[in-house]
């Protein structure tokens, strides 16, 4: 007699790897050993530190949750499986305890696969063995999670997809770094890296921060020739300032920070910055790793490059660099500091082609700037330029000129992005327009009035401009400018208050019965607007919320949340919710852009499944609480 039951299990399973790559007869054998569960709300497949089932699961309806309790009691969400994701599989091979508790997030239907089935596929199926292997390799629950449906389990990784990825590791390193103080001698230092067979050594103040370095190099050119005595202390030979970051650094992003410094050591500190204690330095040779292909390449091919077209080629490179990143899962904030880096080189070596082509050198110092999506680090795809110039300060008679000569350098620089890939911006926020390419003082004047006098059209462009970063030229410049913001910001808090105002303000993902809200007419009439109707209104909430805490030097909305949830341990699952939806929405709207060669906002609808959707919807949730905690902080609720 047929088993109809087996059969509808059969024909779920059969759409979902590792099962799909299992013949009809094996498949079946494996549905007829299912055992169907129905889990209420709220219910548990299983709990944390309770032994491992003799089974894993598949949802088949619902979310499950899957969450961990920490040290401190704390219970943090670390993943929801939907439709189709697997969950405590590895768990049952290596028999032990759970890790994680699983809850369903609503009503939920999941397949439990017996082990005793699964099992003998693993020796004896050679897909099942490598999907096993994959997943224990990259730690995932489920590496089919977060890819497009069935198209994970089919790729291996090739050398050279695994040497790229390698460089995505984090970077070991050696504490104890040699130190000394700034009132020590030359010869004293030099006494101590002969002591310790070092190359270098890091001047540190009384709270361990570093101050400066000297190298083996600075001591040939300034002391071994003269220059200096052996007698001088040492903080008037040193390198200063230092450039520093997080001790959690990958072997890729020290490679690039070499390069783009122009250095041969990086110091790490505590929490990145210089004011923060002394962790460790790295040299290059530190850091010394295959050269094949990665990100490392692109830069220093990118620094060679004489002509414009060459650089639209490198950038087509980056795409498919993205494209393998997102294949095989890498992290999402790797993957934005690696593209962004390479981003960042294509800019700085276009404004340098364009200096080349202007008849004469900048007349004054200035600053290149990058705003928006490429201001706060997450421009994967390539969208429109949002960019501005900031040029020091000039006597009023000479202001005409000095700016003419920047909007013409602008005007090329502009132009030589659009050739590139970066299109010109349809509201013309370029520093080829004279409103945006100003001197320091009117910047500052610029913001400030902004912020005194804000209305619909001021906190629009605030939003924008405020997710400034320099990529060329004097960052010194721009310094002034984040101090503008937060003396605004303290003196008017309803400026906050109107930000706020303007990110409840942003159409809703969602209509009354929780149908997809489309747009209604137009080009992309009946698509869904994933940037304005999702992702815009994270961005705002953690700009705002960076804003009140005085985040100098932190663009990233994904940096921000994290940031955030230090300094807010009440609200931290509410901003780890919210940077784990805004990695999601980026990655949905990267692979979209990727598959539909666009910037990936406008999405037909019709072209996913319903657990895409499913897992879209899931994002829109910690949106509806993030803003119910601005409308709280801000009192919003008399704006509206």
């Amino acid at each position: 007699m047929k088993n109809t039951i087996a059969e509808r299990i059969l024909d779920f399973l059969k759409n979902y790897p590792p099962f799909k790559e299992l013949d009809r007869e094996t498949l079946l054998q494996v549905s007829s050993e299912v055992v169907v569960k129905f889990v209420e709300k709220d219910s548990y497949v299983f709990k944390q530190d309770d032994p491992c089932h003799d089974a894993f699961y598949i949802v088949r309806e619902g979310a499950i949750g899957l969450y961990r309790e920490n040290s401190n009691k704390s219970i943090q969400l670390i993943d929801i499986c939907d439709t189709g994701d697997l969950f405590g599989l590895r768990i049952m091979i290596i028999k032990k305890n759970y890790r994680m508790s699983a809850k369903a997030d609503q009503e939920s239907i999941v397949y439990a696969i017996p082990s005793s089935i699964f099992s003998p596929l693993i020796q004896q199926n050679e897909q099942i063995n490598t999907f096993v292997l994959q997943t224990f390799a990259s730690h995932a629950r489920n590496s089919f999670t977060n890819t497009e449906k069935g198209k994970k389990i089919k790729h291996s990784i090739d050398l050279e997809i695994a040497r790229d990825v390698s460089t995505l590791r984090s970077i070991r390193y050696r504490k104890n770094p040699l130190t000394c103080k700034s009132e020590n001698t030359v010869a004293e230092a030099a006494q101590l890296m002969t002591k310790k067979n070092s190359n270098y050594i890091i001047i540190v103040n009384a709270s361990k921060y570093p101050l400066g370095i000297v190298t083996d190099s600075d001591l040939r050119l300034k002391i071994a020739t003269g220059t200096y005595p052996v007698d001088t202390k040492i903080a008037e030979v040193m390198t200063t300032p230092v450039k520093t970051y997080p001790k959690k650094l990958t072997v890729a992003q020290a490679q690039i920070a070499l390069i783009k410094n122009h250095i041969s050591h990086l110091c790490l500190t505590k929490n990145g910055s210089r004011e923060s204690k002394l962790v460790s330095v790295l040299s290059e040779h530190d850091i010394l790793v295959s050269l094949g292909n990665n990100p490392t390449v692109l830069i220093k091919d990118i620094k060679k490059i004489t002509k414009v077209q060459r650089l639209r080629y490198i950038r087509k490179q980056v795409k498919r660099l993205l494209k393998t990143y997102l294949e095989q899962q890498i992290p999402t904030l790797h993957i934005l500091n690696i593209i962004t880096e390479v981003n960042d080189a294509l800019v700085q070596r276009t404004v340098e082609l364009a200096i080349d082509e202007m008849p004469e050198q900048p007349p004054v110092s200035f600053a290149f700037l990058v705003l928006g999506s490429q201001g706060r680090k997450e421009q994967l795809l390539i969208t429109d330029q949002d960019n501005a110039l900031l040029f020091e300060d000039v006597l009023p008679e000479k202001y005409p000129e000095v700016q003419g000569y920047f909007l013409q350098l602008s005007a090329i620089i502009t132009k030589n992005l659009h050739t590139v890939g970066f299109k010109y911006c349809e509201a013309e926020m370029m520093a080829s327009n004279p409103n945006w390419c100003l001197s320091a003082s009117q910047w500052s004047e610029q913001f400030t009035s902004w912020m005194a006098t804000p209305n619909e059209e001021t906190t629009l462009l605030s939003a924008i401009f405020f997710d400034f970063r320099v990529v060329y030229g004097n960052e010194k410049l721009a310094d002034n400018l984040s101090n503008v913001v937060f003396t605004g910001v303290d003196k008017s808090k309803r400026f906050l208050a109107l930000l706020g105002k303007s990110a409840l303000q942003k159409p809703s993902p969602l209509g009354f019965f929780k149908q997809f809200l489309v747009e209604q007419n137009g080009e992309h009439k009946d698509s869904f607007d994933i940037k304005t109707r999702a992702m815009m209104v994270l961005i705002d909430a953690a700009r705002i919320l960076a804003l009140e805490h005085h985040l100098i030097g932190i663009n990233s909305t994904l940096e921000r949340y994290d940031r955030l949830a230090e300094l807010e341990e009440n609200n931290s699952d509410l901003f780890e919710s919210c940077s784990k939806a805004f990695r999601v929405l980026l990655k949905f709207r990267t692979r979209q852009g990727l598959q539909y060669n666009d910037s990936g906002r406008y999405i037909n609808l019709k072209t996913l499944s319903k657990g895409d959707k499913l897992k879209l919807k899931q994002c829109f949730r910690p949106i509806r609480e993030i803003q119910e905690l601005l409308t709280v902080r801000y009192q919003l609720k008399i704006l509206m």
